[in-house]
């Protein structure tokens, strides 16, 4: 079965649209750091890192030192998809983070964007 190719993406490759994304509503990186962190527990090391080393999203999940325990709570639709309804856990964590950054581009607070 061949994989998708958002899997063998690297990180790197979007991080600057996730940049641009944030930055264009007024957000920062620092921000958008925040949330990774918050999904992950990628410290802002680790997400250089995985920058430098063009980390696929694959390895990149995989390799995430804790993925946020409040994650059931991130509900809503990215891209036309429910993101509590995708089977494939790998897509789904990609989703999850696409739906944290467009709620912080959408100018949400912090404090329910990390399901505070």
């Amino acid at each position: 079965m061949k994989k998708n190719r958002v899997f063998a993406m690297s990180f790197a490759s979007v991080y600057p649209h996730y940049i641009a994304k944030v930055e264009k509503k007024g957000k920062t990186k620092e921000d958008l750091h925040t949330i990774i962190t918050w999904l992950t527990g990628y410290t802002d090391t680790d997400i250089k890192n995985i920058i430098d080393n063009k980390t696929n999203f694959e390895t990149f999940f995989e390799k995430a030192p804790q993925l946020n325990p409040n994650v059931d709570k991130i509900k809503g639709l990215i891209c036309g998809y429910r993101v509590e309804d995708i089977e494939d856990p790998l897509m789904q964590k990609i989703r999850y983070l696409d739906k944290l950054i467009d709620e912080l581009a959408r100018g949400k607070k912090m404090e329910s964007i990390l399901r505070s």
